[in-house]
């Protein structure tokens, strides 16, 4: 996941990683937690996995060097590929997933972003079946606990319909001349 959101995050424009720290937590604290030991070593795989290069050294405050990077073609491509995968992971991994692709949804064509949301949308109707199913606890806490998540999942898919209801909406009024070709990669 953080690889996704640190993929998106150049895409806009070439950052540091105290930059990435920052954006990271300023736009997505919601669904990931990230520390500096996380990001410099992603940011070294990337680079020699060719996704990003270095395209600048800045010195920082207190005479430090900040490596600048930059997404490379190949990053594009590899963030573009994981932004329409459905990984198997938990529900917890999943749902942080779907918030830091819904942040970067501009960069997707109606279609895909309709894809994306009805994927979401029928996990969130699963797993509200499987909560409803599940006994009542006796014990008031519990009971509480499972009655909140119930609230929690209703709220998501109201959500979720809301956007999907934009999205198709956008989707209709687009001309159909529009391809995968005409992004940016």
């Amino acid at each position: 996941m953080l690889k996704l959101a640190v993929l998106g995050l150049l895409q806009r424009e070439p950052l540091n990683g105290y930059r990435l720290k920052q954006q990271l937590e300023m736009f997505m604290s919601c669904s990931i937690c990230v520390n500096y030991g996380a990001i410099y070593p992603l940011l070294k795989r990337m680079e020699e996995q060719g996704e990003a290069i270095l395209c600048a050294e800045q010195v920082e405050e207190g005479g430090q060097c900040g490596k600048v990077y930059e997404i490379t073609h190949l990053g594009k491509t590899t963030w573009y590929e994981e932004m329409l995968a459905f990984p198997h992971e938990s529900w917890v991994n999943m749902r942080s997933r779907f918030f830091i692709k819904f942040f970067f949804f501009s960069h997707l064509l109606p279609e895909e972003r309709v894809e994306l949301i009805e994927h979401r949308l029928m996990l969130c109707q699963l797993r509200l079946a499987e909560k409803k199913a599940l006994e009542v606890t006796d014990d008031l806490y519990q009971a509480k606990v499972q009655k909140r998540a119930v609230e929690v999942i209703k709220s998501e898919i109201e959500w979720l319909v809301e956007q999907l209801q934009t999205e198709q909406l956008q989707l209709a009024q687009t001309p159909t001349s529009v391809s995968l070709n005409t992004k940016n990669f």
